[in-house]
């Protein structure tokens, strides 16, 4: 069972994360969710499209102009709170490395801090705890936050994953977050080369056989647009069909930007699964 604010998600159930840069520089939509109504505006299409989780960010992964915590939380925590206001059951995320801010969004409404450099500040976990949050415990291979990784090597890249997040997510169960509200995430792109991320793609049945709940970040990443030589605004279906195999083996989470197609294919890997019957049934019966 997956707990995040006022939801619950049984064990096949897969939930969408939406996602809204709070920021002008961002590798894909390029601040086009900067200013409040267009972000606000991006939530309510986000919510109608089917996501269960609204994923807010202020600073961008990559490298660029330093952001500030005090300049974070200004892109964040009066938009989590608007949210809060506007949209009262859907479930707040932001994307945060850094304890001070984590601290401030939660105050403000936040649901779910997720962490996406493996827990460099050990604080985020606690405040985590203190507010009974959820948090994404993610794999990034040790790098600094907004680094890009540089000849990395692992002997065992999905056994570094394993060790990392779960250790993580262990160490937040004992501070004090809720068991069902913690999830685990390989961290595609982060700290790792193409093939480290389809490795652990291929892989990720390992990590859903740890019992805690997988969260996959893949949308319109550049392990997508190497491995097809597409750039960024082409990388749709590859991210599409790396979505498939992973709900295939079993991940349950998926951020995304894609919000209506990605459910569409949730949807019918459910339905071949068996977890999910046809939304219509006519064929043959007439």
């Amino acid at each position: 069972m997956l707990r995040l604010g006022k939801r619950e998600f049984g064990p096949h159930e897969p939930v969408i994360m939406a996602i809204v840069n709070r920021t002008p520089d961002s590798f894909y939509d390029q601040g086009a969710t900067f200013r409040d109504e267009p972000a606000l505006a991006r939530v309510e299409q986000a919510v109608a499209d089917g996501a269960a989780i609204i994923d807010i960010g202020g600073v961008k992964a990559g490298p660029g102009e330093e952001v500030t915590a005090e300049e974070e939380a200004r892109r964040t925590v009066g938009f989590v709170a608007e949210v809060r206001r506007r949209f009262p059951d859907v479930i707040i995320s932001v994307d945060t490395w850094r304890a001070e801010v984590g601290e401030a969004v939660c105050e403000a409404g936040a649901d779910l801090l997720n962490d996406a450099w493996g827990g460099v500040d050990p604080g985020l976990a606690e405040v985590a705890a203190r507010h009974r949050v959820g948090l994404v415990c993610t794999h990034a291979g040790g790098a600094e936050p907004r680094t890009r990784p540089h000849r990395i090597e692992y002997d065992d890249v999905m056994a570094d994953i394993l060790d990392v997040t779960v250790g993580l997510a262990e160490r937040a169960l004992a501070l004090g977050v809720p068991r069902e509200s913690i999830m685990i995430d390989p961290g595609h792109d982060f700290g790792k080369n193409t093939r480290h991320s389809l490795e652990a793609t291929r892989r990720l049945d390992e990590m859903v056989a740890t019992g805690w709940p997988v969260l996959v970040s893949l949308s319109n990443k550049d392990f997508v647009g190497e491995t097809l030589d597409r750039p960024v605004k082409e990388r749709v279906v590859g991210t599409l069909a790396t979505t498939a195999v992973s709900a295939w083996l079993g991940a349950q989470v998926y951020r995304v930007h894609e919000v209506a197609e990605t459910r569409q294919v949730l949807e019918m890997v459910a339905a071949i699964a068996g977890h999910r019957a046809p939304a219509v049934a006519r064929r043959g019966l007439a």
